[in-house]
């Protein structure tokens, strides 16, 4: 198959930051489909709280990589990747453009450029871990990630416990650092043409924008959908901003206010770290708003 005028067009930034708006306009542009790469809104039982596209949205454009799987489904990067990668193989027989629009960098980078090839790790390991994190905290995990991988332990965001508990996972079971999987040895990159935006607004606008969406969240029956989680709260997809709080506040460890303070300081802080991992890539061409991007394609 001959796919090299064929190109994915990948929208980055920010949560609340405008991409879906963004996203629409372009597929509306290049008549195309969009894949979300969110790592939350891939599951079904999770909408409030993961911001996923309005009915509107998903009448103007035809989303993929949306609801496709329940909470208590692992899904990891690599699986997202060969998934996208077999959608794309078929769905580029009979189009040209594809619009990826997400902020979850580990999963959009690992379709782009490839993923490491890291090996399966019984549960147990990471249920003993998790309860490792939740019995002594996350400085214990740091130390023992310390002394079996200095290399990554450098390099790691030392405030998110997944990542932490994924390295230490695999240093357990294969006895060998995490970092020596880390390579482009194996890394199988896509084969069509890519083009990278960011859209980012200033930080008074941004943060007034996340503070706005919680707000709109609650409005709209999001303590109701996380009660109805309550059952799969140990689970990872659910360890995460504008859940995590709220089950705080069910097991009366925080009041309401206090939990919804909690998600918009957190979102802000996710959104830092978004931010973080995307300036890294000097191939996105960055916008502070959709108007920002639409000037800059009249001049």
């Amino acid at each position: 198959m001959n796919i090299n005028k064929k190109k994915l067009i990948v929208v980055v930034g920010p949560t609340a930051s405008g991409k879906t708006d963004l996203s629409i306009k372009l597929s509306k542009k290049f008549n195309c489909d969009i894949i979300s790469a969110d790592s939350r809104q891939f599951y079904k039982e999770m909408s409030i709280g993961t911001a996923k596209p309005s009915a509107q949205n998903l009448r103007e454009a035809k989303h993929h990589f949306i609801n496709n799987i329940s909470v208590n489904q692992p899904y990891t990067a690599g699986i997202f990747s060969k998934e996208v990668k077999i959608f794309l193989e078929q769905y580029f027989l009979t189009n040209d453009y594809i619009i990826m629009v997400g902020g979850s960098g580990l999963f959009i980078d690992s379709v782009v450029y490839g993923i490491d090839d890291i090996p399966n790790v019984p549960n147990y390991i990471r249920d003993d871990l998790n309860d490792r994190y939740i019995e002594k905290g996350i400085d214990c995990l740091l130390n023992n990630l310390k002394s079996r991988d200095p290399n990554y332990y450098h390099i790691v965001d030392k405030k998110n416990p997944r990542r932490i508990i994924r390295a230490l996972e695999v240093c357990i079971f294969t006895n060998k650092p995490y970092s020596s999987y880390l390579s482009n040895k194996n890394k199988i990159k896509c084969n069509y043409d890519v083009d990278w935006y960011g859209i980012c607004p200033d930080k008074k606008t941004l943060t007034s924008r996340i503070n706005n969406r919680v707000d709109q969240m609650v409005k709209n029956g999001l303590f109701d959908e996380v009660e109805k989680l309550k059952h799969f709260k140990h689970l990872n997809a659910l360890k995460s901003v504008g859940y995590s709080e709220i089950f705080k506040y069910f097991d009366k460890e925080l009041t309401k206010d206090e939990a919804i303070e909690n998600i918009k300081v957190n979102t802000i802080k996710y959104s830092k770290r978004q931010i973080t991992w995307f300036k890294k890539n000097k191939e996105i061409k960055w916008f502070q708003s959709i108007l920002d991007f639409t000037n800059s394609f009249k001049n």
